[in-house]
């Protein structure tokens, strides 16, 4: 083998080792800083999401804008495990359940994403009544730098009303994009 060959193979050689580096180094950087995704483990989210649909998180959404109520979000729950819920309160917010309607600040909103789950229960209301001061929060109002969240699956979910407000360290990012299985790709409000 000629001076000229193995030259040839060890400069290749170190090409392609250049480019399975940075290529490693550019998929730590995207997974850990700017998406990554999850797997959507058990039913509160139903029937927005189901169980082991794959989502992508986006981590950077929140340090460029605020969240808004009615996102999706993942956030690192009390039990060491990663939690995704619906925002329904922000900072400073008073809320309420009754008549199965969200009063946020003494106003009616809509959940559209809960009509179908409402026309299947016959037995009572979806989402029981509360004031945010009976539950897991304590105070009348959702505290400073702190979200409260529910599950769409309203009496089968834990969450803010349980575990109480979401402090946004917590938070890892917005969801909105399910990935897998293939056949219910789609975005999710």
């Amino acid at each position: 083998m000629s001076e000229v060959t193995e030259k040839k193979k060890k400069n290749e050689f170190w090409e392609w080792s250049k480019a399975l580096v940075i290529a490693i180094l550019l998929a730590a950087v995207i997974r850990y800083f700017l998406f990554a995704p999850i797997v959507v483990d058990g039913e509160s989210m139903m029937p927005t999401l189901h169980d082991q649909d794959r989502m992508i998180v986006n981590k950077i959404g929140y340090n460029l804008g605020k969240p808004k109520r009615f996102d999706i979000i993942v956030f690192h729950a009390p039990e060491n495990k990663d939690y995704i819920k619906r925002i329904i309160g922000l900072p400073g917010d008073r809320i309420e359940y009754k008549d199965d309607t969200l009063y946020v600040n003494g106003k009616a909103y809509e959940e559209p994403y809960l009509d179908k789950y409402k026309q299947e229960f016959f037995d009572g209301p979806l989402t029981q009544p509360f004031k945010l001061e009976d539950t897991a929060v304590g105070s009348e109002t959702v505290p400073e730098g702190h979200l409260f969240v529910m599950g769409d699956n309203r009496r089968y979910s834990k969450d803010s009303r349980h575990i109480g407000a979401v402090s946004m360290e917590k938070v890892l990012g917005e969801t909105n994009m399910v990935y897998w299985p293939v056949e219910d790709l789609r975005l999710v409000e």
